[in-house]
């Protein structure tokens, strides 16, 4: 009987022992929550991953509308007003939405938000631009192509007077913005697998320089002039920068590209888009030169 007792108290005495550790798990929803707005949208996604208290926490609608602008309700009204926007939408279904390219405009222009900032971002398209000729095939044409967001650019061939213009209604939030054009020097194609650039309608863009303006609603003006230059590759050209105050009125921005010496003619040119964009992108910008 001695033997078998002292087999038993062993077995009993481990489980009264036994004890558990507080774990992430245990942690409140609330709190967790509470610590996730501080954080940027991926790694609120990582951490959701991690247990049950976490992915419960990343779904909480103030953490998400923390990330959201301040003016989204505006943005949406903007950009889906042609067509419904989902109903009943939790905050972090909203922001994944946006932070998808949405077109409007007749799908001449696209907007979305930065996934790590939440900052708005838009490009317009060539055919939301006014170019001057662009109906006469003896001057422009439109090219299909890969290396477009939009799908097709527009290409000039010859031209005396040379001018795009554009403009765009917007609520943009409060911060601070760059425009840029993304054009091209060339055609590019690809031959056996390799991506080639066609000069053959290059010319005039060495003897005098374009010029890049823009003008907002509230009175603000910037102008900067280059050469184009360095064929076959895509570059994004600073036009300037402009700051949105977060008025309840949308602002409206223009912006030109010229270069109307017509002493001369001038080709080869393919026009994308124009890119807005916050200022503190402009790194990222010089990066994918």
């Amino acid at each position: 009987m001695g033997s078998s007792l002292s087999v038993l108290i062993p077995q009993f005495s481990s489980t009264v022992t036994q004890q558990t550790h507080p774990s992430l798990g245990d942690l409140p929803e609330s709190c967790v929550a509470s610590v996730l707005v501080y954080m940027d949208p991926p790694q609120i996604c990582k951490l959701s991953m991690l247990n049950r208290a976490f992915r419960g926490a990343s779904s909480a609608d103030f953490v998400w509308e923390s990330k959201l602008p301040m003016n989204y309700t505006s943005i949406i009204q903007r950009v889906f007003a042609d067509r419904n926007f989902p109903a009943n939408l939790c905050k972090r279904d909203i922001y994944a939405k946006l932070c998808r390219p949405n077109s409007f405009d007749g799908g001449s222009k696209k907007v979305w938000l930065d996934k790590k900032t939440g900052r708005v971002c838009m490009s317009i398209s060539s055919s939301g631009l006014v170019i001057t000729g662009i109906d006469d095939r003896r001057y422009w044409s439109r090219i299909e192509t890969d290396e477009s967001r939009f799908k097709s650019v527009a290409y000039l061939q010859q031209i005396w007077w040379f001018e795009v213009d554009g403009e765009v209604d917007f609520p943009f939030p409060v911060g601070s913005y760059s425009i840029f054009f993304r054009l091209q020097v060339g055609r590019a194609s690809w031959r056996f697998g390799r991506r080639v650039c066609n000069s053959e309608h290059v010319h005039g863009w060495d003897r005098k320089p374009v010029r890049f303006q823009l003008s907002t609603s509230d009175g603000q003006q910037a102008t900067t002039q280059c050469y184009l230059n360095e064929p076959g590759i895509w570059k994004y050209h600073h036009v300037g920068d402009f700051v949105a105050t977060g008025s309840v009125e949308p602002m409206k921005v223009k912006y030109s590209l010229t270069q109307i010496d017509c002493t001369h003619t001038k080709g080869g040119l393919c026009v994308d888009s124009v890119l807005i964009c916050p200022v503190e992108f402009t790194e990222r910008l010089k990066q994918s030169f």
